[in-house]
């Protein structure tokens, strides 16, 4: 159900008393058409099926099509144009309506911008043209849609919506704007003998460009096991080249914008840097859409995340009492998570790092990756959860997991760095340096690979090596010292760490 009152333009719904009003005046609408306009305003922009419209209009009764069409003609004439001249409420041919810029409230031009984006997942066309295969690809594009519907950074259209393409050949521009998404994902299926290909393409639904593009071969006799590697192999790709293309959409359509979506696209590219400056600028616009939006659960994740890796790094802090502070942000954001995996991974991994709250934190990322496997930044964090206070077993088999899934992608260091750090907990130092290494090529700027480095160095006894790494992190973290970053660190087992510090000991870091 919606909330009691809903703005739209310069409309309010209030549904708990059965007005529509605009600019405080009521506006003559049936019980019928307050039902359908709550069903549209509940999409938040995305497609409503004629079949769940006339559900809501008609709930319980069995009625010709004809009459939601003579509804939504109602609906219309009340609501009148929007402000630059169009219908509120938009056909998309053969599958339902939307409402146009829901949620925008008047003279507020910021209300407009979407909240998130959204994708539609298209069935996938049969190349080989044995329409024994529709079966397969069919159920290929519903495992990947279920999986997406995981992934709370955007929106999936249902399904029966996206659907109605089936056998068309309509541009994808055109489809993107009947369904009214920012993404397309479409595909291919072709047969030659005992061998399966499977082609998927990311489209950007406004220019028609290939984002992202795949191929997947596999044996008919595995054809299960092949159906879920493309699931797996689609759904964790997919997700970081949207929030690629949203940052860039950002940064050259609303560059000045203070809607919290833009935001947090702002201060998730600043934090990805993994530098001490760009964090202190991620924290403050964070906190600046806190101020707009108390309980928005992604921007508490995040600022939550931001001072946690300070706190981890040990950075200069930002406030009087940055641990406090962060313990605070992460329990107000699992209280707004809703199930995002996201934010319960960046708040447990707050409560674990900063808060020592070992037992609550390990329990919430497990949490996290259970809801969302598929997500790389949520299975990496379970696993670091387990790297300090769990299994390293288990630590390992996430960090695995994750490198698996996405080798060259640009959060690789995690895990690599996580898999470097299980090694040298075990003692295994020239192993740990392997992964370290790797770690470090993909991405030079993450403090705690050169840790590794130094200390596994350290313990190899390659001094010179050892002494050329401390300097690189003293570049990047001047004043560091073992003292800061030990107090970044979980302390529910003690010798989790201590490989670590004796190396940084070893090879000259100051005590603090």
């Amino acid at each position: 159900m919606m909330e009691s009152r809903r703005a739209f333009g310069q409309f309010v719904l209030d549904p708990a008393r059965g007005l529509l009003l605009r600019h405080g005046e009521s506006v003559a609408l049936g019980q019928r058409g307050l039902a359908l306009l709550e069903a549209l305003l509940d999409a938040a922009g995305g497609i409503v099926s004629k079949t769940e419209l006339m559900e809501r209009g008609w709930p319980g009764m069995v009625v010709e099509e004809s009459n939601l069409t003579v509804q939504i003609a109602a609906l219309r004439k009340a609501l009148g144009r929007t402000p630059d001249g169009q219908e509120w409420i938009a056909t998309v041919p053969r599958v339902g309506y939307r409402l146009v810029q829901p949620g925008a409230r008047l003279g507020d031009a910021e209300a407009a911008l979407p909240t998130r984006p959204a994708l539609a997942v298209l069935p996938f066309a049969n190349l080989g043209g044995d329409p024994g295969q529709d079966y397969f690809a069919d159920g290929v594009v519903d495992d990947i849609i279920t999986a997406l519907s995981r992934f709370r950074s955007f929106a999936v259209i249902a399904r029966n919506s996206s659907y109605a393409y089936k056998g068309s050949f309509t541009d994808v521009r055109q489809v993107a704007k009947d369904l009214g998404v920012g993404y397309v994902l479409e595909g291919s299926i072709r047969r030659s003998g005992n061998r399966l290909r499977i082609a998927a393409q990311l489209i950007d639904g406004g220019s028609g460009a290939h984002l992202w593009a795949e191929t997947f071969d596999g044996e008919l006799d595995d054809v299960f096991e092949f159906q879920d590697r493309i699931t797996e192999s689609v759904a964790t790709l997919i997700e970081p080249h949207i929030q690629t293309a949203e940052i860039e959409r950002s940064r050259r359509e609303r560059p000045e914008s203070i809607a919290a979506y833009d935001i947090y696209l702002q201060a998730l590219a600043k934090i990805s840097t993994e530098t001490e400056k760009d964090n202190a600028e991620a924290y403050a616009l964070l906190i600046k859409g806190l101020a707009q939006e108390p309980d928005n659960a992604l921007l508490l994740a995040h600022a939550a995340w931001a001072l946690e890796h300070r706190h981890t790094m040990g950075w200069p802090p930002l406030g009087s009492n940055d641990v406090a502070e962060c313990a605070a942000l992460a329990r107000r954001g699992l209280e707004q998570a809703a199930g995002d995996a996201m934010v319960m991974a960046h708040c447990g991994v707050a409560l674990l790092q900063t808060a020592k709250d070992y037992d609550w934190g390990l329990a919430v990322l497990q949490l996290a990756a259970e809801a969302n496997p598929n997500n790389l930044m949520v299975v990496v964090r379970a696993g670091v959860g387990h790297l300090h206070c769990g299994s390293l077993d288990q630590a390992l088999a996430y960090f695995h997991r994750a490198n698996r899934l996405s080798p060259g992608d640009r959060g690789a260091h995690f895990s690599l760095c996580g898999i470097a750090d299980v090694e040298l907990v075990r003692g295994n130092h020239a192993e740990a340096l392997a992964w370290a290494a790797r770690a470090q090529a993909s991405n030079p700027n993450f403090d705690p690979t050169l840790w590794v480095l130094i200390a596994a160095n350290a313990h190899l006894g390659r001094m010179e090596e050892a002494h050329r790494y401390l300097e690189e992190l003293k570049r990047i973290a001047p004043g560091i010292t073992i003292a800061r970053i030990r107090a970044g660190q979980p302390t529910k087992d003690p010798s989790r760490s201590a490989a670590l510090f004796e190396g940084l000991r070893k090879a000259g870091l100051e005590e603090g």
